[in-house]
């Protein structure tokens, strides 16, 4: 009979918290789906979950943009680099111009003669030759127009070729180059940033797990 008051008083305390308002931590823990929740949040990405990368043209890639363009302002201030540009402009072009005015038109005046003479350098020489000699034996003027005509060709598939080659392999600036570096280290970093504040978010996410717990060992120590 001496233990019947503290029955009592522990019977008390069940209905006062049975009939009280549930705290927010209590409420969590009556809703498993918050834990599934939190746990669906730290849960690591796979290619399901991956979140899209962003568009060329979304806010996303503003800093982007905005770091290329600051740091090649920067760097075309610097000579060596202005001297590099102006001797890459140069060979560009020196290639471009000899790959369109001397590679390609010697190429094609052998190549499609010897085509005709089905691949036989022989049948090829024997054909041509007729043509030369009577470019030599005929009047100045005959030789000026077969002259006019040979340049006119030479130049309409040089120039041809010269656009064409400048369409497939444009120009290569040493600062978009440079600049290209730059931004793969600033890429680096940035997503090092967005690891390390995705790391840190775990820890917010738990804590009312965490105090959840804390109450749990209160009560059971209370009881």
């Amino acid at each position: 009979m001496q233990y019947a008051p503290f029955k009592t008083d522990r019977i008390q305390d069940n209905a006062i918290r049975m009939t009280a308002p549930l705290s927010p931590v209590q409420t969590a823990q009556e809703r498993p789906e918050t834990r599934a929740t939190s746990t669906a949040n730290t849960a690591p990405e796979t290619p399901d979950n991956v979140p899209p990368r962003p568009e060329p043209g979304s806010a996303e890639l503003a800093p982007y943009w905005f770091a290329r363009k600051r740091y090649l302002k920067e760097v075309r201030r610097v000579p060596e680099l202005r001297q590099r540009y102006w001797s890459a402009i140069l060979l560009y072009l020196l290639r471009r111009v000899l790959w369109s005015f001397g590679f390609f038109p010697i190429l094609i005046a052998v190549w499609f003669p010897l085509v005709m003479a089905s691949f036989n350098p022989v049948v090829m020489v024997n054909d041509i030759l007729p043509d030369l000699q009577a470019f030599v034996a005929a009047n100045p003027e005959v030789q000026a127009n077969t002259l006019q005509t040979l340049g006119i060709a030479w130049l309409s598939i040089g120039f041809f070729f010269l656009i064409f080659d400048f369409v497939l392999t444009p120009f290569r600036s040493p600062y978009e180059y440079e600049a290209d570096v730059y931004m793969r280290a600033w890429e680096q970093r940035h997503m090092e940033k967005q690891a390390q504040a995705a790391a840190a978010e775990p820890n917010t996410v738990n804590a009312p797990e965490h105090a959840l717990t804390t109450t749990d060992k209160h009560l059971a120590t209370r009881e």
